[in-house]
């Protein structure tokens, strides 16, 4: 199963240049995908921001019946200080990270950020 970052889905939401290429990756995948709350929260406030809530609801319509909503468990808030420290992460990526690897998910990304956790967990860079 996957854990699909926030860039790989604002990347089509907001049609950017590597649109089909995600998009074409979400569809063949559609039934082993996961995002994270705090993505789902992210790409809301993003919409939001960019008077974007059309996009936002389709989003919501389309995509949220179709994958899994992975959280952080509890617990592991207290790790993510260290994760931050240790592989030099912003709190997001930080947060994804845990949460792949908490539930074994491979993390597919757009983020570079990843390149220094791929000896610890899978990363698929689109």
């Amino acid at each position: 199963m996957y854990l699909i970052d926030t860039n790989i889905f604002l990347e089509i939401l907001l049609s950017q240049e590597k649109k089909e290429n995600c998009k074409n990756f979400l569809n063949e995948n559609i039934s082993n995908i996961g995002i994270t709350d705090f993505s789902l929260h992210s790409i809301g406030v993003i919409a939001s921001r960019n008077n974007l809530i059309n996009i936002f609801e389709t989003f919501i319509n389309d995509v949220l019946p179709n994958v899994q909503i992975i959280s952080l468990e509890k617990s592991s808030y207290a790790k993510l200080p260290q994760v931050i420290k240790m592989h030099n992460l912003d709190f997001d990526d930080a947060y994804q990270f845990l949460c792949a690897m908490e539930n074994s998910l491979k993390i597919v990304t757009m983020d570079k950020d990843f390149e220094r956790v791929t000896s610890l967990n899978e990363v698929l860079f689109l």
